[in-house]
């Protein structure tokens, strides 16, 4: 059994482990209140993802500077993706990072509004889909399900015996 999980960043984003195929649980990112504004708390994030040490891997959403993004919401943002890899590598679990274009291509989201994902993932996942229902929320977990899915279908074909063609493990992401 293979276990994958993929991180949203950001103080409104989420996390989901997911095993072949199958939504173990995505929830969203654990916050605490520093002052006005929020952050990632690493300790609950790592007792959270602890009992799924043994994630083959973990894909974060790789993230930069949107244009007009004041310098403030630019740092937490990036505070909050790196607290995210921190927490992931302290607990020995292999890390990689994805563009948002990347995952989103194999996702057949390209070029659709912000909330395919959620369609997208309740498609993939009906009998899951009140994970997904509240807007912002589900649209956070629904990023994240989707980029560990990405993830899976990435190891399975890292994987693959040799001269079987990756395109068509990757397609039906």
């Amino acid at each position: 059994m293979s276990i994958v999980i993929g991180i949203d960043p950001g103080v409104s984003g989420a996390y989901a482990v997911v095993s072949t195929g199958e939504i173990i649980v995505a929830d969203r990112l654990p916050v605490i209140k520093n002052g006005k504004s929020s952050r990632i708390n690493g300790t609950e994030l790592a007792a959270l993802l602890r009992e799924y040490d043994d994630a083959s891997m973990c894909w974060i959403e790789r993230v930069g500077a949107m244009p007009g993004q004041g310098v403030s919401s630019t740092f937490t943002f990036g505070h909050s993706a790196g607290v995210a890899e921190g927490v992931v590598s302290a607990l020995c679990i292999p890390v990689s990072l994805v563009t948002p274009q990347t995952w989103k291509k194999r996702a057949g989201l390209i070029g659709t509004d912000k909330d395919a994902a959620r369609s997208r993932a309740i498609q993939l996942y009906p009998r899951q889909a009140h994970l997904f229902d509240k807007k912002g929320l589900g649209q956070a977990i629904a990023d994240a399900v989707l980029i560990a899915r990405f993830g899976g279908r990435h190891e399975r074909c890292r994987e693959a015996p040799h001269g079987q063609s990756c395109r068509k493990l990757l397609r039906a992401v």
